[in-house]
């Protein structure tokens, strides 16, 4: 009877791995998304009393979630419709963030992720949410981003505001 229940508890025990293994090098898609969505926006937060080298660690992380040729369209209410084109004037405007705000808190909240057929490209609406020093309500949009697939990892290639009704 012993013997049996070994068996069973080998059997079960290479499954598991077989399981973990597959999870490992064939990762979901939208689950890999979803995680750089929350590292993204780990790193485009900034922590209170931040040091200087942190800033650029953390500005130069924040780029690397782009292509080199991302496009961002941003048009914030009260604001002017602003455009960033590269992953370089991405780093350059983390790192304007970085030295002029003290203390921002971003979130993607409402995530919904839809992959390509072809698994190579990606889509995701969410909203963005960030709190910033001095405002008692926190900044809120809605934001399309799409995904390229490079290597193992998926950047963001583009993204733009979605108008919502007000």
């Amino acid at each position: 009877m012993n013997a049996r229940w070994f068996k069973v508890l080998i059997v079960g025990a290479l499954l598991a791995a077989g399981v973990w293994g597959w999870r490992v090098l064939f990762p979901n898609p939208e689950r890999m998304i979803r995680k750089q969505l929350t590292e993204l926006a780990k790193a485009a937060s900034i922590a209170p009393n931040e040091g200087e080298l942190a800033r650029v660690v953390n500005s130069q992380k924040l780029a690397g979630f782009f292509t080199p040729e991302v496009e961002i369209t941003i048009d914030i209410p009260d604001h002017s419709l602003q455009t960033i084109n590269g992953r370089d004037e991405v780093m350059k405007l983390a790192m304007s963030a970085h030295s002029s705000l003290s203390n921002v808190k971003v979130e993607f909240v409402d995530v919904n992720v839809s992959v390509e057929p072809t698994k190579d490209a990606a889509t995701a609406h969410l909203t963005a949410k960030a709190n910033v020093p001095g405002d008692n309500v926190p900044q809120v949009q809605e934001l399309k981003a799409t995904f390229q697939k490079v290597g193992r990892e998926w950047l963001i290639n583009h993204v733009e505001t979605v108008r919502t009704l007000r």
